[in-house]
């Protein structure tokens, strides 16, 4: 992956070449506010709360690792014309995002201004580390681990943060996004209670992920994520870390190792056979997959996936507070 001083300089150089297209670029109906979102998730919360109200287009596609994306010409365009960023936060872009930002050279999407929302200040954060981070620690976020956004309390304060923020941006429609955030509200009460029903019999799982993207989905359905195919964040697998981790599902029985679409299949693949688990790729994104079209339709896709590769590889749930005295 390129560096951050190749980013920053690739930034400029996009940004500058953008600038001088400027004047060619039309802005939209003063009826709508123009939002960027940096994660598709971001602008599928954004359409709950804005309707029809707001344009909205994102910078990461579902299927994309967010803490990687390359800066293209488009994006540049996009934040010089946005009216409100929303960000995930919690580093998950700092690699690319801070300085898109600042060479776009609207003011109204700094941080600090009013267009610009940090998703995750009014989320709840885990996994946030209680010693300083150093590199040596891989890619940790110091912070407090960014992929908040799959426990679905979370998605709720965000799609309410948003309509408060849309509603302080266009006051003369602050009912209609009230509403809409309301509405939402409702609907995702429902399909918690439907997801809840399903993923119950198999609470207590043990998996292994890829990545720890799911820390906070597991948590909030009661899996237990009891090792991953990284050795650390944002780090390869080493052969020394498989075989560890081969001796751990084996001795916990996992059969069932979760990848996010954008990692290599080859180490996980080859931790199941010396296993007998069952690899699920699973978008952690809204269009991660053609069925994820928006934030429900996300957790409908994921919970059934899963529920089907835990049927298909013979999985039970387990004793929570006993398996947790057998982790290392």
């Amino acid at each position: 992956m390129p560096s951050d001083r190749v980013r920053r300089a690739t930034a400029g150089v996009l940004a500058a070449s953008c600038l001088a297209l400027w004047p060619a670029v039309r802005p939209a109906a003063q009826s709508t506010v123009r939002v960027v979102a940096t994660t598709e998730d971001l602008a599928a919360l954004a359409r709950e709360a804005g309707g029809d109200r707001i344009e909205v287009e994102a910078i990461a596609r579902g299927y994309q690792d967010p803490h990687f994306v390359e800066p293209k010409p488009s994006f540049v365009l996009r934040l010089l014309n946005a009216q409100l960023l929303l960000v995930v936060g919690r580093d998950l872009e700092a690699g690319w995002l801070p300085s898109l930002v600042q060479q776009s050279r609207n003011r109204r999407i700094q941080p600090g201004a009013e267009g610009y929302l940090d998703a995750s200040l009014t989320a709840r954060i885990i996994e946030v580390p209680a010693a300083p981070v150093t590199r040596a620690m891989g890619d940790v976020h110091a912070l407090g681990n960014p992929h908040y956004w799959l426990d679905p309390a979370n998605g709720r304060s965000t799609v309410r943060a948003i309509a408060s923020r849309l509603s302080e941006l266009r006051p003369k429609d602050a009912a209609y996004f009230t509403q809409r955030a309301a509405d939402f509200e409702r609907r995702l009460a429902a399909a918690e209670q439907r997801w809840d029903a399903t993923i119950a019999p198999y609470k207590g799982l043990e998996i292994v992920t890829y990545h720890r993207s799911w820390s906070s989905f597991a948590q909030r359905f009661g899996l237990d994520v009891v090792g991953y195919v990284e050795p650390k964040p944002g780090i390869p697998p080493s052969p020394a870390h498989t075989r560890d981790l081969i001796q751990l599902m084996v001795q916990h029985q996992v059969r069932l190792v979760i990848v996010e679409p954008y990692f290599d299949l080859r180490t996980p693949n080859a931790i199941a056979r010396e296993t007998g688990a069952s690899v699920l790729v699973l978008p952690p994104s809204v269009g991660g997959v053609k069925e994820a079209t928006d934030y429900i339709r996300l957790f409908d896709y994921n919970i059934a996936a899963l529920t089907a590769a835990i049927t298909r590889a013979g999985g039970h749930g387990h004793d929570h507070d006993h398996d947790h005295d057998r982790r290392h």
